[in-house]
C-alpha cells in the first residue's frame, strides 16, 4: 500500500461525513479502493487542511521530503517512532501559528498538550484541538464522547466478515467518560463497514485479525507492534485529555 492510498482509506470516512477535507468524498473511496495514486489524488490529500500540515511536521522532522510518503502517512494516523521525532519547539510553533488566534479557551488545552511532549499523531488532533474535550461538562456529553470515539482511530478484532455484503463484526473498546476521567470501556460487538458500492479497503479479512477503524470503516490490518503503539499513544492522549480542565 502506497503512503497515498493509505491516507486516502483513514480520509475517506470522516470526508464521506462532511467533516473534513474536499467535497469529493467519491473521488476519494475511489483512489482509497483501487490503489490508483496520481496528481489528482495529491491533490485531494492537500485539501485535509486539519490532516496535512501535521503531515508535513512529521517529514520534516524526519528528513523526508514527501509528506504522503507512506511513513509518515502511517506515524500521522497510527503512530510510530517518526511522530516522536517532531519537536517541541516545532511543533509549538505550528500549533500557535494555525490556532491561537481562534482556540479561545482551548488554546490552554493545546499548549498543556505540546507541554507534556505528546505523541504528533490524528489522536493529538482529536484529544488535544478538536473542541470535543472542552464540552464534556457542557451538556453535550454523550455526544462529545461519541465524537471523540468514533474520530480517533481505534483498533478492533473481527469476530466475522460478510464480503458481499460489505460489512464486518468486530470486538473493540470504546472510549467512555465518568464524569471526570475519559478511559477505554470493556470490549463492545458491532457492526463496521468494510466497503460501499464495490469499493473496499481490506478484503479477505480473518476472523481474529486486528484491524484500524475510523468512524465505521475498516481502513486497515494491524501488525502486533502497530497495535501496541496506536494502543499506547491511545492511552497517553486520554490521561491528558482530562488530567486537569475538567477537574471541579
Amino acid at each position: 500500500m502506497s503512503g497515498p492510498t493509505r491516507f486516502a482509506r483513514f480520509a475517506y470516512p470522516p470526508n464521506h461525513l462532511g467533516l473534513c477535507g474536499p467535497d469529493d468524498s467519491r473521488a476519494v473511496l475511489e483512489y482509497a479502493a483501487t490503489g490508483v495514486v496520481d496528481a489528482g489524488l495529491g491533490e485531494l490529500a492537500r485539501g485535509f487542511d486539519g490532516a496535512w500540515p501535521y503531515l508535513e511536521l512529521i517529514a520534516g522532522a524526519n528528513g523526508i521530503d514527501d509528506p504522503l510518503d507512506d511513513a509518515v502517512v502511517e506515524a500521522y494516523w497510527t503512530g510510530s517512532r517518526l511522530s516522536d521525532k517532531v519537536g517541541f519547539h516545532a511543533l509549538g510553533r505550528n500549533m500557535e501559528d494555525r490556532f491561537k488566534g481562534r482556540a479561545g479557551v482551548a488554546w490552554d488545552r493545546i499548549v498543556d498538550a505540546v507541554n507534556a511532549g505528546v505523541p504528533v499523531c490524528h489522536g493529538f488532533h482529536v484529544f488535544a484541538v478538536y473542541p470535543w474535550v472542552g464540552l464534556l461538562r457542557s451538556g453535550a456529553g454523550d455526544h462529545a464522547v461519541e465524537i471523540l470515539d468514533r474520530c480517533r482511530v481505534r483498533w478492533g478484532t473481527v469476530v466475522s466478515a460478510d464480503p458481499t455484503g460489505g460489512t464486518a463484526v468486530v470486538s473493540s473498546r470504546h472510549v467512555v467518560f465518568d464524569g471526570r476521567v475519559l478511559s477505554l470501556g470493556e470490549d463492545v460487538v458491532e457492526q463496521v463497514t468494510v466497503a460501499r458500492d464495490g469499493y473496499g479497503f481490506v478484503t479477505d479479512l480473518a476472523v481474529g485479525a486486528t484491524v484500524a477503524l475510523h468512524w465505521d470503516w475498516v481502513c486497515q490490518t494491524l501488525t502486533p507492534a502497530a497495535t501496541a503503539r496506536l494502543r499506547s499513544d491511545t492511552m497517553v492522549l486520554l490521561s491528558l485529555a482530562t488530567r486537569s480542565p475538567l477537574d471541579p
